[in-house]
């Protein structure tokens, strides 16, 4: 009989240790569910490498950090100004000629943006104001400029050089989520300005000279690879006068110069604003006996503001007007 109750009593035992250790394990694998709901809930919650806050751009050889998502961009140049009209985008912020007023030729396509003051040096309180994800300035600004519109938001220095006019483009839409929209200007500029260069080489323009002039206080000329001349000489295909590969600079000429040059086509480019001083001289130019004596005046090939004379000309607005602006009035 105490052989029975020993033999009982130790399979109590073992069921109860058995049980013991199932509790523990069922304990045991509820924690371990637990802390792995924990573990999945907080990781919801953390940012992965899709939800990065920032982005890396390059821009013409360098590299620039700007937030992942752009929704605010200061066009703090005319140059950034005028692609912001051919893509389509209101900017928070920009620029003008006097401080207060949108430049009239942008005017209808920037409307209702806020002007952050003068395009030599914006105000950077007003930048402040506007709270921008970044910033597209000038390459014309100095390293301090620089440094201080980079305080208030990673600043580009847009290029004014008329041959990167493509490279702004592009880096605008990139910022303003329109790559589609700037790459299709760029499309549709090249294959327009084919046939413009095919129709000139079998008109009556081929192997005429042709010159553009910007009247600031006298009849100033560009090198050939500034402002308008490229459109005229390497998209167009215009032959590079001779007398203008002497040019390095901005540089005036007298009317005995430009009539020793002769030129068959004159594009005379004058502003109001640039010649605030002399506002008569562009008629007292088209009035001059000696500008008068040119080929371009004798067959009434001087074209006056065949795009808005404040137009900068090295930027997709400017080259995409003055070649619709070419085609209706210079190539009939």
């Amino acid at each position: 009989m105490k052989k029975y109750r020993t033999l009982i009593g130790a399979a109590a035992l073992t069921l109860m240790l058995a049980a013991c250790n199932a509790d523990e394990e069922v304990n045991s694998s509820s924690a371990a569910g637990s802390e792995a709901k924990t573990v999945e809930a907080a990781n919801e919650h953390k940012p992965g490498a899709e939800e990065a806050t920032t982005q890396r751009v390059s821009y013409l050889g360098n590299e620039y950090e700007v937030p992942a998502t752009i929704d605010s961009i200061i066009a703090a140049s005319l140059e950034a100004m005028e692609d912001a009209a051919v893509l389509g985008v209101k900017p928070a912020g920009v620029i003008s000629n006097d401080g207060t007023t949108i430049p009239k030729y942008l005017e209808a396509d920037l409307a209702g943006t806020t002007v952050v003051g003068s395009k030599k040096e914006p105000s950077t309180e007003a930048m402040l104001a506007l709270n921008p994800d970044v910033i597209l300035g000038t390459s014309k600004w100095d390293e301090a400029q620089m440094g201080n519109y980079n305080k208030v938001a990673t600043t580009f220095p847009y290029s004014h050089i008329s041959t990167n006019w493509k490279e702004n483009l592009l880096l605008f839409g990139q910022l303003a989520g329109k790559e589609a929209e700037a790459q299709q200007a760029l499309d549709d500029y090249d294959a327009t300005v084919k046939k413009t260069k095919e129709a000139i080489s079998s008109s009556d323009l081929k192997d005429k000279k042709a010159v553009i002039i910007r009247v600031r206080d006298g009849l100033a000329l560009y090198p050939a690879g500034v402002y308008l001349n490229p459109s005229l000489y390497e998209d167009f295909g215009f032959k590079v006068p001779e007398e203008l590969n002497a040019i390095e600079a901005q540089t005036t000429i007298t009317y005995e110069t430009l009539a020793e040059w002769n030129p068959d086509i004159i594009f005379l480019q004058f502003a109001v604003d640039e010649n605030k001083e002399t506002p008569e001289l562009l008629q007292e130019i088209l009035d001059n006996p000696i500008f008068k004596s040119t080929a371009a005046a004798k067959t009434n090939n001087v074209h006056v503001n065949i795009v808005d004379a404040m137009a900068q000309g090295g930027t997709a607005w400017s080259k995409i007007n003055f070649l619709k602006a070419f085609n209706e009035n210079v190539l009939k």
